[in-house]
């Protein structure tokens, strides 16, 4: 079957279209930024949907929020620009694409919030892409959400209309469908548009009011009476109605600007708001969920002998172009979440090594996806040959859950991997790589802040997040 790709339709006017340049072009917001205190998880997000030369400060100071959190599904809410219709339209493709990559759609919970309530429906309608029309208003928050959660899955919502019926339907169904869910709202939105800067911030401040108050009754007075104004309205509001009820108690305001700070003209400005509705309720949990103290579920000789097979014979279907391996394993250890390293060498040099470090899918499926980015996607490597897959060898490297290092004796070297984290720096070393290179512990540290971009001894720093993480090397 064909899959449906709605592909970028901002890239290269709203955002840059060539990928190492949008990558540059965020780090460049993100260090602009910083990460503020917030009383709990975020469980949505506020954010602008304007040029990123205009509104993506405003931005990435919402997305900073998040940096290091893990959300299993994302559902971005926006305001159509481009059509008018009843209701609004749940994506009900394959994937949204943008420069950095596609984003799987959550097919299971987008049926979930399309058939719950007539008014909210599975369609393409507002969603049109790769033209002059294309809706921008929830693409251009899909970069910063691959930039710093990697691997997530995408509901993609376009609300036709903001009257406050629908705003009142789209919160009870987002609140039913995602209670006990790990996911995490984006309501997309601008604010006032082209008054002089005084009375933008007049009206704005209506919004940030309403916000700051928790209040979607105040939000829809400022907005239907004229005293504030923003275009994303319905989705900010919907966003509030599902927060109440899925245990959301708090929203802080994290920046505020506009337009004019970037041109330099206050005479007719628009407004960029981003805020977090946060709650102190812990994590949903999950039916089965990996041990959290730092060691890895042992694998059986079999279990192993499946994992290795299977990486090799997805690496030679793709090499051969036939169906890559679909069957699932008996094995329970198998289907657990965790993280992996696929490491290849041909004649013990290194050919690729690619891995997902968090625990976001089935083991088997992670190490199948892992095999294939270390054989084709290592920007270190050519792309492997056909030639050369009866030559590669394979070593595979299943993670622990990570575990948060508040004591640096708490790590052994022979036993631990090391994960630090600084602002947006991230660096990783897996277990064997010390033992290897007959390391201390002062040493792997040091290596590990230097995998990172960061001074070898800014593991010192109070604010450098260290982790530590045990692994099964076969």
């Amino acid at each position: 079957m064909t899959s449906i790709v709605r592909k970028a339709a901002a890239a290269g006017t709203f955002y840059p279209a060539n990928p190492s340049e949008l990558v540059k072009s965020m780090a460049e917001l993100f260090s602009k930024v910083t990460r503020k205190t917030l009383p709990g998880r975020p469980l949505a997000l506020v954010a602008p949907h304007a040029g990123y030369a205009y509104s993506g400060k405003t931005a990435a100071t919402a997305y900073m929020q998040i940096l290091g959190e893990n959300y299993d599904s994302v559902v971005v809410i926006s305001p159509s620009h481009t059509v008018f219709f009843q209701g609004a339209s749940v994506y009900d493709g394959d994937a949204y694409e943008t420069p950095l990559g596609p984003i799987e759609i959550d097919r299971e919970l987008s049926a979930r919030i399309g058939t719950i309530h007539p008014s909210v429906f599975l369609s393409t309608k507002g969603h049109s892409g790769g033209g002059l029309r294309g809706e921008h208003a929830l693409e251009v928050h899909l970069p910063f959400l691959q930039h710093v959660l990697g691997k997530f899955k995408l509901v993609a919502i376009v609300m036709g209309e903001q009257e406050e019926n629908l705003c009142r339907i789209m919160g009870e169904v987002l609140a039913t469908a995602l209670d006990g869910k790990n996911a995490l709202i984006v309501a997309s939105t601008d604010l006032s548009h082209f008054y002089p800067e005084k009375q933008a911030r007049r009206l704005d401040g209506a919004i940030q009011s309403a916000l700051e108050e928790f209040n979607s009754d105040k939000m829809w007075f400022a907005l239907s009476s004229g005293k504030g104004e923003a275009c994303g309205g319905g989705p900010v509001i919907s966003a509030m109605l599902a927060c109440k009820r899925l245990g959301g108690d708090r929203i802080t305001i994290l920046d505020y600007s506009t337009s004019g700070e970037a041109t330099g003209d206050f005479t007719e400005v628009v407004g960029y708001l981003s805020a977090a509705i946060t709650t102190i309720k812990p994590l949903p949990r999950k039916e089965e969920t990996p041990r959290e103290n730092g060691t890895a579920n042992n694998l059986t000789v079999s279990d192993k002998k499946y994992l290795l097979e299977t990486a090799r014979n997805t690496i030679a279907a793709k090499i051969h172009n036939q169906p890559s391996p679909e069957d699932i394993p008996d094995s329970k250890t198998l289907r657990d979440k965790r993280g992996a390293f696929v490491t290849l060498k041909i004649g013990g040099n290194l050919r690729g090594c690619i891995g997902m470090i968090r625990a976001a899918r089935p083991l088997y499926e992670t190490v199948r996806e892992m095999a294939l980015a270390a054989a084709f996607d290592d920007p270190r490597f050519e792309a492997l040959t056909p030639a050369e897959v009866e030559k590669i060898s394979l070593e595979i490297s299943a993670l622990s859950p990570l575990v948060r290092v508040r004591d640096l004796n708490d790590i052994e070297v022979g036993r631990d991997g090391l994960m630090i984290r600084l602002d947006f720096h991230s660096g990783l070393l897996l277990p064997q790589v010390a033992t290897e290179h007959n390391w201390d512990k002062t040493t792997f540290l040091e290596q590990t802040c230097l995998k990172a971009g960061l001074p070898k001894n800014i593991y010192k720093d109070k604010n450098a997040e260290i982790y530590r993480f045990t692994a099964d090397v076969f």
